[in-house]
């Protein structure tokens, strides 16, 4: 079998976000799994952010130019191979030579673009793919394209499309009047793509795919009510027959408290209570905390936005802190919450601190030394920080909402690893966490709540088998 992914970011290469770590582990767990019969590609662009150490290893397999509606656009194609994964890399300094992945005036058109070359690509290659695994709304065109004006192609019968859905939120919205200038398709297919007035990327793949996906099996259920939907709800209902959902999972390797360098005192699972405590002390020293290692700390890593539940926390946070804890949070995203936040730890000099930058190794220190770790998200596809912070024994607080809820078992029923409340209510976040903090008291306890969160499963293992499970019941029918 022959499987290409299809993604905006790949990790290491380029990753902002969850996407890119999935794009950067499913891959090559797919292709131990498959084994050394199956081909597994993963393409991306070729951004300016992929470092010089990638670039140097690149190899330049194929250099062309082909018509995109008016333009003569030039493609460039750069490979790199690792973990028995071919990733492709399409060059054009014109789209992707820019200073951020997203958030450019013309994303619609540099995504098309990409889209386009993906299946150009893929005609000038040898290689005949069995599936295409296009992800989020940026991927979207590889699958309507392919189903519109390149289905009749020879090369491409009996192909299989995947499309994954890693958060509905964001759908590619255009103006219908750009269809043929930007998306290079023809009015007949406007029916496809069109949904509320106007062109929706994510739906047209909604449509075509053969196979949708989703990121957590409660995220699929949720996504068919307006609440979670925004907007496609009536969309995901119609298509629901080739909907499932397919939790996440993260590289446990590299979120191994044992292994990481990144940290202050790696330690083993045996050594987790000093582990803790010294890694603790630490980081109170790093960012300016009073150096308490028996005082609770309470951790937030994310993205400061609305979805995350921010507001929640900004409404409890002073009756939070009138608790015996110490809190840090480290993000970026929404100015006002930036801001907010900043003034609100200025209140409590060596108790609590905003760090308002992106910092992996920085977020790995306080994995490591947090006691609780809050997700009290709104909505929440899959989530990843719940799985790392449990693998460093920073117990998660959650709502459970979307992957959080197949993640983290509750504190009071069989194998635990956290806490979780239901409603999006600032007082059931406060309250759940003050019941956190009446079980870290109990130190027996407690330890015991830390060991199951560090020995719970979250690797690709599972996950990558019921990927490969639906490519093949895709292509055992070709």
């Amino acid at each position: 079998m022959n499987i290409l992914y299809v993604a905006s970011e790949v990790a290491p290469y380029a990753a902002s976000g969850g996407l890119g770590d999935v794009m950067g582990a499913l891959p090559k767990s797919i292709k131990r799994l498959a084994g050394k019969e199956s081909n597994v590609s993963v393409v991306m662009p070729l951004y300016s952010a992929v470092a010089a150490t990638y670039r140097e290893k690149m190899r330049l397999v194929d250099e062309f130019e082909f018509m995109y509606g008016w333009r003569h656009a030039y493609c460039g194609i750069y490979t790199l191979r690792a973990d028995g994964v071919d990733c492709y890399f399409i060059d054009n300094e014109q789209y992707f030579m820019r200073h951020s992945l997203y958030g450019q005036y013309d994303d619609g058109e540099r995504f098309a673009y990409f889209c386009r070359a993906v299946i150009e690509m893929m005609l000038r290659m040898e290689t005949h793919f069995d599936i295409l695994h296009a992800n989020d709304w940026q991927a979207a065109l590889a699958v309507v394209y392919l189903k519109t004006r390149f289905s009749a192609c020879e090369k491409f019968v009996g192909i299989k499309t995947v499309f994954t859905i890693h958060n509905i939120e964001y759908q590619g919205k255009y103006d219908p009047y750009i269809l043929g200038d930007i998306f290079d398709l023809d009015a007949k297919y406007l029916s496809i793509l069109e949904y509320d007035r106007c062109i929706n990327l994510m739906k047209g793949a909604i449509v075509c795919c053969d196979l949708l996906t989703t990121v957590s099996p409660t995220y699929a259920r949720e996504i068919k009510e307006p609440y979670f939907a925004y907007g496609l709800s009536a969309i995901i209902r119609e298509n629901e027959y080739k909907l499932t959902g397919i939790i996440n999972g993260i590289v446990t390797k590299a979120f191994s408290p044992a292994e990481d360098n990144d940290i202050a005192y790696p330690f083993l699972l045996s050594q987790r209570q000093e582990g803790k405590r010294q890694n603790k002390l630490a980081l109170q020293r790093e960012i300016g905390l009073s150096e308490t290692p028996d005082v609770p700390l309470v951790a937030m890593v994310t993205r400061l936005t609305h979805g995350k539940g921010i507001d929640l926390l900004l409404h409890i946070f002073d009756e939070m802190m009138q608790q015996d804890i110490q809190f840090v949070i480290l993000g970026t995203g929404t100015a006002s919450y930036e801001t907010i936040l900043s003034d609100l730890c200025a209140r409590y000099p060596g108790r609590a601190k905003a760090l308002i930058k992106f910092d992996r190794p920085l977020s790995k220190r306080i994995y490591a030394s947090a006691d609780l770790f809050l997700m009290p998200s709104k909505s929440e596809p899959c989530g990843l920080a719940q799985m790392i912070a449990c693998s460093y024994g920073a117990i998660p607080v959650v709502r459970r909402v979307g992957g959080l809820a197949d993640t983290i078992i509750p504190y009071g029923t069989e194998h635990s690893n956290g806490f979780a409340f239901s409603n999006f209510n600032a007082h059931e976040l406060l309250f759940v966490v003050k019941d956190a903090l009446a079980v870290y008291r109990n130190r027996e306890e407690w330890d015991g709540l830390v060991r199951r969160a560090m020995k719970t499963d979250f690797s690709w293992n599972a996950s990558a088998k019921e990927y490969l499970r639906t490519y093949l019941q895709l292509t055992e029918h070709k």
